[in-house]
């Protein structure tokens, strides 16, 4: 290993910088494309002579500090660090304000080293996307407070570093000599697990068919592992379609660690939100749940705790949360980081919001996946790549609406009922556009999205958010649940191609009666885009990973999975024997 332990100027702020409550009262942060475009427009603004995305390094001992300036304006001596945010900019919570200032004055610091500077105005610019409006925060620091800040991070950072090098040792040298965990593999074991190793030293994805009672889960565990050292994974990830799946791969993965009792590996499992949190009726803020209030400030000696401790299941990780008094979820969270393998649901690495993708990208780890039963995957990228809204919805939030959204309701509603009514129109002149799908409602696909309705949509969700944004109390929660709804549909219709349709589900009293058809009759309709083909939108995280094994007892045929996937052409096939003969197959009929 590298005699420099590498971390990113992110890492090392959010891991030292952050401090008060867990806040998580509405902030509604830009998505990552949002963001993109948000420090475009920011950096645009700046003269030629102004640097972009500079990249940076520095030494502190044995850590070398790596990171990527978002701009440097060397005739002003002007570091800039860019966040983008929606509405208010004073109800950013404290402890984000902390970690930003932190990560700018980082980086003001490595680009006076670099260049050789006695000083710096450090800038923080919040930029609105909303109203386009930028917000400059500055501080003058000279060179050697910034150093001291610097090393006092560093330092802080420090201690952590060598046990996770130690760990990362110990790990490896127990991985190397690692054992399978059985007296000899079952019949067609073995050449699943050489599969999935030649997979993970050739960084390949790799498709493998393997018969129930083929032990698929240790076949594919056990190669990954052994793969871990050589291959210098910082991580692996068992992805489950189900529950089950999940404690199968735990199950396996004890089994492993108590056929070597040196196993040093850290093993967590990650479960939803709602399943982990211990005050359902409380908000995720300082002032309303006692496991937020000063949850950064306690968080340190949970951490350590949790490195002290037996697997992170959610049992273990919950009584260590309960036990420091920090919110168990969270705590999970901040423990991926450090975590050798994580076993979670598909949606925590495909989802468009998923953790394990975006620490990947972000952190720049080096990760194997295993996909469990992935003749799943189809169906729930399908799933995950769709979004409804739902007429009555609509009604609803109308009803309890706020004054200051009642004209941006109307005017979806109102572009609604117009869509319906051209469907109508269209559903007369060919009829045979549209196809029964049960006894209430009618369906058809349509060619082009509804634009009208879409900048409707767009212009309530702005309005929404500068309502949310301004410290309101109480939130009506369908209104809430509607405009999460909005936002994922507005996302997915930026996302739409020809993977994807828009249809819409109509009653047949409204086919029939399209004269009823006004603001104050609803059609009770469902507006939908529709993810057919999910490979377009599943084929950067297979780029993300080093390697990824999918595997099931029915994958063929493979071109079909590849083709609905998106997995990469050199993606390797394997048909894996069955543990059966014949002779245990026995035909009754009754």
């Amino acid at each position: 290993m590298s005699e420099f332990y590498n971390v990113a100027v992110r890492t090392l702020c959010a891991f030292t910088a952050k401090q008060g409550d867990l806040d998580l009262r509405f902030t509604p942060s830009p998505s990552a494309l949002q963001g993109m475009a948000g420090h475009a427009d920011v950096t645009s603004r700046r003269g030629a002579h102004y640097q972009r995305e500079v990249s940076l390094q520095g030494v502190y001992r044995h850590l070398l500090v790596r990171g990527r300036a978002d701009g440097y304006d060397p005739q002003l001596n002007r570091l800039e660090e860019i966040k983008t945010h929606r509405g208010n900019i004073e109800k950013l919570p404290d402890n984000h304000r902390q970690l930003h200032w932190a990560q700018a004055r980082v980086y003001a610091w490595l680009m006076c080293e670099q260049l050789g500077l006695p000083d710096m105005e450090v800038a923080l610019v919040y930029f609105d996307i909303m109203s386009q409006q930028e917000t400059l925060l500055t501080e003058r620091r000279d060179a050697a407070s910034l150093q001291r800040f610097f090393g006092a991070l560093c330092q802080r950072f420090l201690h952590w570093a060598d046990l996770e090098t130690a760990h990362r040792c110990g790990r490896d040298a127990a991985l190397s000599a690692l054992a399978f965990p059985h007296p000899e593999f079952r019949c067609g074991q073995r050449v699943l697990a050489e599969s999935v190793y030649k997979a993970n030293t050739a960084a390949r994805c790799l498709l493998a068919q393997a018969p129930t009672g083929s032990g698929k889960t240790v076949g594919t565990l056990f190669p990954v592992l052994k793969a871990m050292p050589g291959q210098q994974l910082d991580k692996v990830f068992f992805l489950t379609a189900k529950t089950p799946g999940r404690q199968l791969a735990l199950d396996a993965l004890q089994r492993l660690k108590d056929s070597s009792a040196q196993l040093p590996l850290r093993v967590l499992e990650m479960v939803a939100k709602d399943k982990a949190c211990v005050h359902p009726d409380k908000a995720c803020h300082g002032d309303s749940c006692p496991l937020a209030k000063g949850f950064y400030d306690r968080l340190p000696v949970a951490r350590q705790a949790a490195v002290q401790a037996g697997p992170w299941n959610r049992q273990v990780m919950r009584e260590l949360a309960i036990a420091h008094s920090v919110c168990p979820y969270y705590l999970s969270q901040e423990m991926l980081r450090w975590s050798d393998v994580a076993v979670a649901d598909y949606n925590h690495f495909f989802d468009l919001n998923a953790i394990l993708h975006g620490l990947t990208v972000s952190e720049n780890w080096r990760v194997s996946v295993l996909v469990d039963e992935a003749h799943n995957l189809v169906a729930r990228g399908r799933q995950m790549y769709t979004g409804e809204l739902e007429q009555r919805h609509l009604k609803q939030v109308r009803q309890v609406a706020p004054l200051v959204l009642k004209k941006p309701l109307d005017r979806v509603w109102r572009a609604w009922t117009a869509l319906l009514k051209d469907q109508i129109k269209e559903q007369g002149k060919d009829p045979a556009k549209f196809q029964a799908t049960g006894q209430i409602a009618t369906y058809t696909v349509c060619q082009q999205l509804p634009q009208k309705l879409l900048i409707a949509l767009q212009k309530f969700t702005a309005d929404a958010t500068e309502f949310f944004t301004d410290g309101v109390l109480k939130v009506d929660g369908a209104l809430q649940a509607f405009y999460f709804d909005v936002l994922y549909f507005l996302r997915l219709a930026e996302l739409h191609g020809p993977h994807s349709l828009f249809d819409v589900s109509v009653p047949d009293w409204a086919l029939q009666n399209a004269e009823r058809l006004h603001p104050h009759r609803p059609a009770d309709s469902v507006l939908c885009l529709r993810n057919v083909v999910p490979a377009p939108l599943l084929k950067n995280r297979w780029t993300a990973a080093h390697s990824v094994t999918l595997f099931s007892a029915t994958l063929s045929p493979p071109q079909y999975l590849k083709d609905m996937l998106g997995l990469p052409d050199a993606t390797a096939w394997v048909d894996v024997p069955s543990a059966f003969t014949s002779n245990q197959l026995q035909v009754h009929v009754a």
